[in-house]
Parts: C-alpha cells; structure tokens; sequence
C-alpha cells in the first residue's frame, strides 16, 4: 500500500490554493534493472480531484509523469471546512483515495 496523498488546501478569499502531492514510483517502462531487464511499466492513469463530491479536476496520465507527482489547481466559491478528495488509479489497477478539508 502507498503512503496518504498529501493535500493542502488554504483559503483566500473566495478561492483555495490546493496543493496535492501523491506518493507513486511512477516507472515509465523504459529504464532497465541491474541485470539489463525492462523495468515494468507502472504509473498513475487517472486523477480526480473533487470539491464536495462535484469533480473539478480530471487528468489521464501516460508513463511520463514523473515520481511521487505535485499538482496545484485553485477552486473557486470554496469555503472554510469544505471537503477535498483527491483520487488516483494506475496501470496496475491500484487505486488511492484521500480527503482533507480547506483550511483558512
């Protein structure tokens, strides 16, 4: 099991500033191991972010993506106490979800 994807969320004015930062190898299937083998493929396909159970942000991601991946997005009409959730799933079929609340 990954570590909780950290998410920070801070209010200013009507809007919040949130930080998401996922804990994931992120192996792009390219890069050989010691013994000269292809390191298997595995990295997050899909990302959601969502702002009281409405999605504000859908991303697809490719093999590319580097580790441990940061996203900012800013949400409009948010509110103190408002709840974030941010959801992943990879290659493998792996999936994560976490929550956190917009701070002031």
């Amino acid at each position: 099991m990954t570590e909780a994807t950290r998410i920070r969320a801070q209010l200013t004015g009507d809007k919040a500033t949130v930080r998401i930062l996922m804990t994931h190898e992120m192996e792009s299937g390219q890069r050989k191991d010691q013994l000269g083998k292809l390191v298997p493929a595995w990295f997050i396909q899909e990302v959601t972010v969502q702002h009281e159970g409405r999605a504000v942000l859908t991303a697809q991601w490719g093999p590319a993506m580097s580790r441990n991946p940061f996203v900012q997005c800013v949400l409009k009409g948010a509110r103190a106490g408002d709840r974030i959730t941010v959801s992943w799933v990879d290659n493998r079929g792996e999936r994560r979800t976490d929550e956190a609340t917009v701070g002031t």
